[in-house]
């Protein structure tokens, strides 16, 4: 069953379903990004791909998100106003729990030391801005049909 929160504070979204949900497996997504307009479309492109998502517009509350709505992926912007996304990837990384998401990061960074940076504390896939939605949808897709193979 799904369960659901709304607010119209900056930052904060839907919810989504359980972490025990077998239906959604593979499927949440923690989308960490301060630009609202450009969260909100990205958002909008992955519900209907059949994605849920929830925003995070901080390091804080995706760290937050993380730890309560167990993400199966999360969509990470290096640049946040609290602190840098490499540091949100490497705590998400400390952490033990019952499952890693996978971690992805959509960024203006696109340096050979970025992207070293980012493989450095645990991030599986650096994209640069402006990210291709059929290259971020063949990720997603390949990362969906691993799962599901290895769920059964």
């Amino acid at each position: 069953m799904d369960r659901m929160r709304r607010s119209s504070e900056k930052g904060a979204a839907e919810s989504v379903s359980e972490p025990g949900d077998p239906g959604s497996l593979g499927r949440r997504i923690l989308l960490v990004e301060d630009d609202t307009p450009a969260a909100e479309s990205m958002r909008h492109l992955l519900r209907a791909d059949g994605y849920e998502v929830r925003i995070a517009t901080t390091g804080q509350e995706a760290l937050e998100a993380a730890a309560h709505e167990l993400p199966h992926i999360i969509l990470l912007d290096l640049g946040l106003p609290d602190m840098e996304g490499h540091e949100v990837a490497r705590r998400l990384r400390e952490r033990k729990g019952p499952a890693r998401p996978l971690v992805i990061a959509i960024t203006g960074l696109g340096k050979d030391a970025d992207r070293l940076q980012s493989y450095e504390v645990g991030i599986d896939l650096h994209l640069t801005k402006p990210v291709s939605i059929q290259e971020l949808r063949q990720f997603l897709t390949r990362f969906q049909e691993i799962t599901d193979r290895s769920r059964g």
